[in-house]
């Protein structure tokens, strides 16, 4: 059991399969085999709180050296939306609460494969309008 779910509950992703079949063995310590399987792990890792996972499945050059998963107000995690899914880059909307109201987070995240692990590089936000 992971962040306090137990592997035959759904998974956090929104996959149809049981935690245990799903992101849990990522979480576990099995590489993920695709970008969209990574993507899927952060989500949920993101919705049981494993700092860990997600600061190791960062590419180093990119990765925070903070990562509090503990800030208030914490957002309530709603679900995930995977729109699209290439040999490197996931396109996904995730939805979540912040103090009562409702959010989502549209973004174009980009992958790397270094001896046999992908990693989390960086993400755009296709919604983002542009500032001058």
């Amino acid at each position: 059991m992971a962040g306090g779910i137990k592997v035959t509950e759904p998974c956090p992703c929104g996959s149809t399969k049981p935690y245990g079949q799903c992101c849990g063995p990522c979480h576990g310590g099995t590489p993920a085999a695709t970008p969209e399987a990574l993507m899927r792990s952060r989500y949920s890792a993101y919705v049981l709180g494993l700092t860990d996972y997600l600061k190791t499945t960062w590419h180093p050059s990119t990765c925070p050296a903070n990562l509090d998963l503990n800030e208030s107000p914490a957002p309530k995690w709603m679900g995930l939306d995977i729109k699209k899914a290439t040999a490197t880059q996931v396109e996904f909307v995730a939805r979540y609460k912040l103090n009562g109201r409702a959010h989502k987070l549209h973004e174009l995240s980009d992958f790397v494969q270094e001896e046999g692990r992908w990693y989390y590089l960086a993400g755009t936000f296709p919604d983002a309008t542009s500032q001058a």
